[in-house]
């Protein structure tokens, strides 16, 4: 259905007197005693007919053909003769007719200028109704969304565009217009106005039709590209990605840098320790064995009881000097997780017939130190649990590098224990905050028979390098929730603190 309609005046009741002396000066007899006709009816001649005819209309189109159109259609005309002409001018044509499908051509054409005019309105149709032919050589306006633009000559341009399903082109002289056209960018929507055409010689038979239009002023921007492009929506992706990065970068420092500052304080309450409370334990052990020193033989029960506090003290300095050890982080760092383990199992089982064994396995990668304090803290409550209370002959301590996780393991074969129903020691309490604080999973295996086994697994961060580093941001992240429910269960076996 046509929204607009076209209007031509075949002539108007009077006629400029600067005009007459031309229109009496027309192409001669053929033109006046030709009788004009209407456009459309041209396609009811004889294709074997060639006998001039004469037609009226508005010039539609100069460039890059001339295109005359009436109230009933529009007809192209190759090889004019005549004055020059503009859009609007109505004039008169006389020459051969070729009959077409959809609209006619006029060859060897007379032309004579009426009068001036303004252009005639365009017909508002739809890239649908332009692919049926019934607009061919018409006057149109229509809309449709920019694909691509192509120049393949130096005043030309061609744009590719599609309304719905349907695909078309719109070719335009850019001499005047060609900042307009370098501006106009890919998926906006333009409405365009020129002549709507099926020749081949156009189309290319690449679409159902093409239009051309007289100037680039001939074209409305009505909206840009919108903003959900495919390009737009990956852009949108990466930045979401890059800045996922940056956060957890962010926060993987704010949290190094915290943990920083708690292995400072530790290190910080070692050496007052050091330098108070061990040293007060040992001069109150030098003053008491002084004093038991200088006492006659005759108070036994005196010297006894010295004998206890000397022992006492020597304890409690020991005791002192394990803390203090515990809380100075600076093995660590310098010699890494399992040398500085090693050496704190060597000073707890220092002068018994504990046999330690150490090892590591699987693709090593550098630690957090997040993780290696936690994984230190717990080792040591661990060892210190089987030293206590196991009476073991061999402890083993293993750190497992595995795909995206790291597994670390203390184990031995002393005396352990069934599930009692007594609740959680403190240390084991301890043991299991200090893995839920770095999402990690904390099992403990324990048998009268086979010894305990404290089994700790912590996500790793994910390596940025590889084809599949996506995937391990999503199994880093599903590890993390899975890990914060498992860490929630209880043990199968209560462990003594």
């Amino acid at each position: 259905m046509l929204t607009g309609s076209v209007t031509a005046n075949v002539g108007p009741s009077t006629v400029p007197a600067e005009l007459e002396a031309e229109r009496e000066q027309g192409p001669g007899d053929l033109a006046s005693t030709s009788i004009p006709q209407s456009i459309s009816g041209l396609r009811l001649l004889s294709t074997t007919d060639s006998r001039p005819v004469t037609v009226r209309g508005v010039v539609v189109l100069t460039q890059p053909a001339l295109y005359v159109e009436d109230s009933t259609g529009g007809v192209a005309v190759v090889d004019p003769k005549g004055p020059p002409l503009k859009v609007g001018d109505e004039v008169e044509v006389t020459g051969e007719p070729q009959p077409g499908n959809f609209s006619s051509v006029l060859h060897n054409a007379q032309i004579r200028l009426l009068w001036a005019r303004e252009p005639i309105p365009p017909v508002s149709v739809t890239a649908s109704q332009a692919a049926t032919g019934a607009f061919d050589a018409t006057f149109i306006e229509l809309e449709g969304r920019l694909l691509r633009i192509e120049i393949p000559k130096e005043n030309t341009a061609i744009l590719d565009l599609q309304a719905g399903p349907q695909s078309f082109r719109a070719v335009v002289n850019r001499a005047r217009g060609d900042l307009f056209i370098r501006r106009l960018k890919q998926n906006s929507l333009l409405r365009m106005r020129g002549v709507c055409v099926v020749d081949s010689e156009y189309t290319h038979n690449l679409t159902p039709f093409v239009v051309l239009l007289p100037s680039t002023d001939d074209v409305d921007v009505l909206a840009g590209p919108p903003w959900w492009t495919a390009g737009h929506l990956v852009a949108i992706v990466i930045t979401l990605l890059i800045l996922v990065l940056v956060v957890q970068v962010v926060h993987s420092r704010v949290e190094h840098w915290r943990l920083r500052a708690v292995l400072d304080e530790r290190e910080r309450l070692a050496h007052e320790m050091h330098d108070t409370i061990a040293q007060s334990f040992a001069g109150i052990g030098f003053q008491l064995q002084a004093i038991r020193n200088n006492l006659t033989d005759q108070v036994a029960p005196v010297h006894k009881q010295l004998e206890v506090a000397c022992d006492l003290v020597r304890h409690s300095h020991e005791e002192a000097r394990r803390s203090i050890a515990t809380l100075r982080p600076e093995s660590i760092e310098s010699v890494g997780l399992m040398p500085a383990l090693h050496s704190c199992a060597c000073r707890m089982v220092e002068g018994g017939s504990v046999r330690l064994k150490v090892s590591e396995s699987g693709d090593a990668r550098p630690i957090p130190i997040r993780i290696s304090d936690t994984f230190f803290r717990i080792g040591q409550e661990a060892i210190a649990n089987a030293v206590r209370h196991a009476r073991p002959t061999t402890i083993s301590i293993l750190l497992i590098h595995e795909k995206s996780t790291v597994r670390f393991v203390v184990e031995d074969d002393g005396i352990g224990f069934v599930d009692s129903g007594d609740k959680l020691g403190f240390g084991v309490r301890g043991m299991r905050k200090r893995a839920e604080a770095i999402s990690a999973t904390f099992q403990i295996i324990s048998s009268a028979e086979g010894g305990t086994r404290v089994q700790v697994r912590a996500p790793m961060p994910p390596r940025f390098a590889g084809r599949d580093w996506l995937l391990r941001i999503w199994h880093y992240l599903k590890e993390g929730r899975l890990n914060g429910q498992n860490a929630r269960r209880t043990d199968s076996y209560p462990y003594r603190g």
